[in-house]
């Protein structure tokens, strides 16, 4: 009897390390899945309108900056879409070890302007939906280089590091997100002139990386 008790006990544990591993396994680690979606939202504003394509793929709690932070659905409700929608394409992708949070960047066009924006993406875990949560970029006055392929960065897996996050911005508007297993996190700061900051860090084994990190100016006063 002791020895059946002891195989059940050991059949249980080794049970339970197999179910940890397979929870804690990357999520097909697929990066690509954030492009597909980057570049089906840039899609569906050439198809449906521009601030459209905004409000059905973003999240209910996404945020945009005009120039102070908004809850996107809410800034969204009263805009309408534009004779010509921006056109836009992903330059770089970087996920969280877990497949539930990544970040894209790349370059926007529209008319003779051109610039750069980054989103952060979030995946529902149950339903594999891809939904955006933070959404911005500006304006530049050389056109950012296409790549040759889309860069894809997944962070370090195998630990639970705690966030690094700045110092902060004494006097502006700061928020931090961060992927469910801690390993994506992005920081958003925003100044009483409109400028403001977004920051994307992805933990490298030892350390939160900064892989992306845009500064936009306060707009020039009338």
């Amino acid at each position: 009897m002791r020895r059946l008790l002891l195989a059940a006990a050991l059949s249980s544990a080794i049970a339970g390390d197999a179910a940890a591993r397979e929870r804690d396994r990357p999520l097909a680690a697929n990066p690509s899945a954030f492009i597909a979606a980057e570049i089906a939202f840039s899609r569906l504003a050439q198809e449906k309108g521009q601030w459209t394509a905004f409000r059905e793929t973003a999240a209910p709690d996404a945020v945009m900056f005009v120039p102070q932070r908004a809850i996107a659905r809410d800034w969204l409700r009263t805009q309408k879409d534009p004779a010509e929608a921006v056109k836009w394409q992903p330059h770089a992708v970087y996920i969280s070890c877990d497949g539930n949070a990544g970040a894209t960047t790349g370059a926007w066009q529209k008319g003779p302007a051109n610039g750069y924006f980054t989103t952060v993406w979030r995946r529902d875990p149950k339903k594999g939906k891809l939904s955006w949560i933070l959404d911005h970029g500006d304006a530049l006055a050389t056109p950012r280089a296409a790549p040759d392929f889309i860069e894809s960065k997944q962070a370090k897996c195998g630990s639970r590091p705690g966030v690094a996050v700045d110092a902060g911005d004494e006097g502006a508007d700061m928020v931090v997100g961060v992927s469910p297993d801690q390993t994506l996190s992005w920081t958003s700061s925003v100044r009483a002139d409109g400028s403001r900051r977004v920051t994307v860090r992805m933990w490298d084994g030892t350390a939160m990386q900064p892989v992306i990190d845009d500064r936009v100016a306060a707009a020039p006063k009338p």
